[in-house]
Parts: structure tokens; sequence; C-alpha cells
């Protein structure tokens, strides 16, 4: 994933902070992401979605509203209104580059500025909520006791995520105006609805609103225990993967859609923190690799081992597969197990090399079916003729080159 820095006006014309996620090659699509309240375009759930977005060939635009974050302005003189130019003025600037949004995405407060602003979007085909209120006025009540100071005097200082902001009465008149029931009703885009059903920062029951309001096509997707900042990563790859999946649905076909003679293989890091990696594979597959947290990982695909011994697990089951089909014997089904270690030279009884340690791949086949003596054993000689587990104990030769960072894969 290569990550871009920029900025651009926003609605008042101060200048808006923005981090551009962009795949390997074309995007397919490109979505614009707005954050929750108070919060910004760098908060990890943010990251984490974009990550995964552009591992399947969705640019991502992320930005800070006006006077948070990295932005200019001043926060506490804004609302949901301006919210809602943001988005606009973002859109504009990705029209603007020859990447006009297809897919808004909104967590929180920026949930309901997605749903707010879509109808003046004619590119954006698809709509996505997270944990999203369905009356903006529910921000509110984060100011506590501040709220009657502000409309009292006008002005008064509240605290918000740790942060203190000067709020003015403007900001909460402007926010307790907004109405999304009729926008949502209008909105003829497809909307996907994710909430957590014990999200205690914004209740179930304003998905429930939002998915009444809207017309078809609709979708809720529950995110279960997750909480309403998405903190852990197993939930933000969750909602990604959803997402990622479903937006889809609603996209034009890609380009070049025919798989290669050959598949390229394209990985790209999820996690510049860890090591996620995001696989796409021909122009369909997509996967994971990780590592466990015992070695700084966070669990969220096999290991790089484990997809090797994947392959070989999958060839080998493919292979006693395509002989005993074409010899028409009953085979009924066929498993195998693999497991991976290092061993020394030494205890290797078949090995060339004395010195060192090397991988040991232990295999298990388990055949059913009523074969006989001779076509189990004969299928069990089979299973290593297998192309992976020839291109394992062969000399493999792998090829390296620097490709410049700037440059877009084929």
């Amino acid at each position: 994933m290569k990550t871009e820095k920029l900025d651009f006006p926003g609605h008042s014309g101060a200048r808006l902070a923005a981090r551009l996620d962009l795949p390997g090659g074309r995007p397919r699509a490109v979505a614009l992401f707005a954050h929750c309240f108070t919060c910004g375009k760098d908060i990890a759930a943010a990251r984490r979605i974009a990550g995964r977005l552009s591992a399947e060939g969705i640019a991502v635009l992320r930005f800070d509203f006006t006077g948070l974050g990295h932005s200019e302005g001043e926060f506490g003189s804004t609302g949901f209104s301006a919210n809602i130019g943001d988005l606009v003025a973002a859109a504009e600037h990705l029209a603007g580059r020859g990447l006009a949004p297809e897919i808004l995405i909104g967590h929180s407060l920026g949930g309901a500025a997605v749903l707010a602003a879509a109808g003046d979007l004619p590119s954006v085909r698809a709509v996505v909520t997270i944990g999203a209120p369905a009356d903006p006025g529910h921000v509110l009540h984060n100011f506590g006791a501040g709220l009657e100071a502000i409309r009292a005097e006008g002005e008064a200082e509240v605290t918000l995520g740790g942060r203190k902001f000067s709020i003015s009465k403007g900001f909460v008149e402007d926010v307790e105006a907004a109405r999304l029931t009729g926008r949502i009703a209008g909105l003829k885009r497809a909307l996907l609805v994710l909430h957590a059903p014990r999200d205690a920062q914004v209740g179930i029951e304003n998905a429930s609103e939002i998915f009444r309001a809207a017309k078809h096509p609709k979708s809720f997707v529950s995110l279960d225990d997750a909480d309403h900042l998405l903190t852990r990563a197993a939930d933000a790859d969750y909602a990604a993967g959803v997402i990622a999946a479903w937006a889809l649905r609603y996209l034009p076909a890609e380009p070049g859609e025919a798989a290669p003679a050959e598949e390229v293989v394209r990985v790209s890091e999820a996690d510049p923190g860890g090591f996620l990696q995001n696989i796409r594979v021909g122009p369909r597959h997509r996967l994971r690799a990780d590592e466990p947290p015992a070695v700084g990982g966070s669990d969220l695909g096999p290991s790089p081992y484990g997809l090797v011994s994947a392959g070989l697990g999958a060839c080998t089951a493919m292979t006693v597969r395509m002989y005993a089909r074409r010899k028409g014997w009953p085979l009924e089904d066929v498993q195998v197990e693999i497991e991976h270690d290092k061993i020394h030279a030494e205890d290797c009884e078949h090995c060339e090399t004395r010195d060192g340690k090397i991988d040991r791949f232990r295999r298990r086949i388990r055949l059913s079916g009523p074969l006989d003596a001779a076509q189990r054993a004969r299928l069990m000689e089979i299973a290593d003729r297998c192309p992976v587990h020839r291109t394992l104990e062969s000399a493999v030769v792998v090829e390296t080159e620097a490709v410049e960072s700037g440059a877009a894969a084929d």
C-alpha cells in the first residue's frame, strides 16, 4: 500500500490534512472515509479499514475535519453542516484528480455526515455507516454540564476525548437542527449499516432507525462485542473485510477480470507496526498473512510458513484426486494435514547437506472410500508427485529486483 500525504481547502477555505491510501496499480474504486466525533484520520480503525480496502484495489481518502487533527480552523465554531461541507470539498478534490469517490464510509458522527452528504455527490454508488447515530444531536451528550453553559454564555470550554475545545452556541444549534430521516429515505444508494449491539456510546437502536428509514438495497451486519471505536484490531479488520466484500457488489467489473496465464501474487503491508499483510492473487482472490502475538503479530491470518504448508496440502489433495478420478477409483474423500518445523540436518536421513538446520514438512494423508490396498499404496506414491512437493524438494531460484516506490504494478 502506498500512502500519500496531501491537503485541500475545506468548506471554509481552511486547509484540511489528508492521507490517500492507494492500491498497487490502477484503483478499482475510490472511497472517502469520515472519522468519528473529535477523532481524526489516523485513528487505528480508520487506518486498518483503509489498509484493507486498498489491498482490495480500492483507494481511500481519509482526512481531518476542520479544526481537528492536523487540519486548520476552529472546531468549536463549526458544526454538523461544516462536516458535510468538508466531505463535499474532499469529494471535489478527489474528482479533480480523476478519482471521484464511489463509496462513502462514515464512523460514528462521520456516519451521519456521509448519510447527509451522499445526495450531493452524484459519483457515489454505496454508503457505509459504522456505529452511526440516527440523530446527529446524539453527540451533544458528550458535552455534559458544559452544554448548559454553552447555551447560557454563548460559548464554553468542554473536554472531549481528553482534549479541551471551546464550543460555540452556533455549533450546538447547528447539530440540533440537523435531520437525517428524509435524507436517508431519499438516499438512492446501496447502504450498509455496521453496528455493535453493545456499543456504549451510540446504542444499537440508532442502527435500527437508520435501517428502517432507508430503502433497498440495504444491509445490516452486527459487529458483535466490538466497542464503539473498534479499538481491537480483529474488530476493525472484520469490519473492513465486510465493507470490501459488500462494496465490490455495487462497483463496475474490474478491468482485465480474466485471470492471467500465470497468476501474479501481490503482497502489501497492512500494519507497519505489526506483521499483517494483504495478499492479492490474480484479479479475484484475497487473503491475509500474519504472525502470532508471541512474535509481535496480531494473528489475523496464517503465518508465511502456514501458507507454504497450505499450498503443499492443497496441491497434494488435488494431485491425488486427479489421479483417482482418471483411474475411476472409488476415492470418496482425501484429507491432508501438514506440520512444519526445523530439524538439524544431521538428523535427516535422506538429506545431502549435513550442516545447520533444515525445514521439515510432516504430511499425513487420509484416504476415504472402498479402495483396495494396491490402490491406496499407489495414491500415496502419487502424492509425492504433487508439483509443490517437487518444488520444495528441488533447487529453487528466487530472482529479486528493486522497484521504485512510486511505480505502479501492472
